[in-house]
């Protein structure tokens, strides 16, 4: 495989799977709607997501999702939910991308994207269920909108400038590396800190 083809096949798989922890839905119906008009050479078995049916399927979802996202505390159920949805379906993405390379690549490219997407999810998610602590709504639609704006330029840099988006996949993975060991140093302190209750 040609490296440059190689590049550009990465950088779409990374920044689709980055933009998939954010948005699924957005992103399946996005790329298929890019793929049947002819804008966007989808590889491997992404062509799938060219047919309308999956179109119109992914933009209903991605419809209810644009709603539920805009609900302080049903945002964050939903986030719960698609922690088993966003990650196996990015790794699927990763997979049928990687179509016409050995079998052995197919698997690390899902793994990769499982990764990343779990990353992305899981700052999206610890970020809004942050925000709900809060009982006004404003900064959770401002964080909602925020999000569909991020989905729309890992779209753009996946498709036009796959370095870009391979970057911005890398910079999401040590952002979530980051937070996690925080989280966990957190929860050491806050475990270490209490003191046996006295009889």
């Amino acid at each position: 495989m040609h490296d440059g083809v190689s590049l550009a096949l990465a950088g779409l798989a990374l920044g689709a799977a980055a933009a998939s922890g954010l948005r699924l839905y957005a992103t399946l119906a996005v790329l298929g709607f890019l793929g049947r008009a002819g804008l966007v050479a989808l590889p491997g078995g992404l062509t799938v997501l060219s047919r309308e049916w999956v179109i119109l399927v992914a933009a209903s979802l991605y419809l209810v999702e644009f709603l539920a996202d805009k609900i302080p505390l049903v945002d964050s159920a939903w986030d719960f939910v698609h922690t088993f949805i966003r990650v196996p379906a990015a790794a699927l993405l990763g997979w049928a991308a990687f179509l016409d390379v050995p079998e052995a690549w197919r698997v690390v490219a899902a793994l990769v994207c499982g990764g990343v997407a779990f990353s992305s999810h899981g700052l999206k998610a610890g970020a809004r269920a942050a925000l709900n602590t809060s009982p006004e709504p404003l900064t959770n639609w401002i964080a909602s909108l925020t999000e569909d704006g991020l989905t729309a330029l890992l779209l753009f840099l996946a498709v036009r400038h796959p370095r870009a988006a391979a970057l911005a996949a890398a910079v999401a993975v040590v952002l979530a590396a980051v937070l996690g060991a925080w989280l966990w140093r957190a929860i050491c302190r806050l475990l270490g800190g209490r003191r046996p209750v006295s009889a």
